[in-house]
């Protein structure tokens, strides 16, 4: 049995520019959901807004407050990663959570397109940020969990 990582929540932010098919972003979008979350557990909000340079960009929100959805994401989540992934992750962990206890990962919209599931540090990116439970609250804390999450296997 995996370390199970406690979460508030898990919110989920991409971009769709105007170049960009919504219905293939928001495809992209499910690649990082759990077959069994139904998207009226998840609450979708779009907003629009302008780019750098005034051109029309939808910014898509989503998030999981269910905690029963919280830990099938985080635990669909773990077992999509690859094991480079994961050790990027591992490596970085410490760089990825910030002092409210937020870790952060950001995965690769064309790929997740393709159904992959790959973290990126580029641009064109989902961005995830897991809002973990730790006891105490203390960044060490959470790290920490974040750590035994990762190397965790089910």
């Amino acid at each position: 049995m995996g370390k199970r990582l406690q979460a508030h929540n898990v919110k989920i932010r991409t971009f769709i520019h105007a170049t960009e098919d919504p219905e293939k972003v928001l495809e992209a979008l499910e690649t990082l959901f759990p077959e069994d979350i139904s998207p009226k557990d998840v609450d979708f909000e779009v907003i629009e807004t302008e780019g750098y340079f005034g051109n029309p960009i939808l910014v898509v929100d989503a998030e999981i407050r269910h905690s029963r959805n919280v830990r099938k994401f985080l635990e669909n989540l773990r077992n999509s990663l690859s094991e480079e992934d994961r050790k990027y992750l591992l490596e970085h962990a410490e760089e990825k959570v910030d002092e409210t206890g937020t870790f952060y990962i950001r995965f690769d919209k064309q790929k997740a397109y393709l159904g992959e599931i790959k973290v990126s540090e580029g641009q064109d990116v989902i961005h995830v940020r897991i809002k973990v439970k730790a006891f105490p609250m203390r960044k060490e804390a959470v790290v920490n969990a974040v750590k035994k999450w990762l190397e965790g296997e089910e």
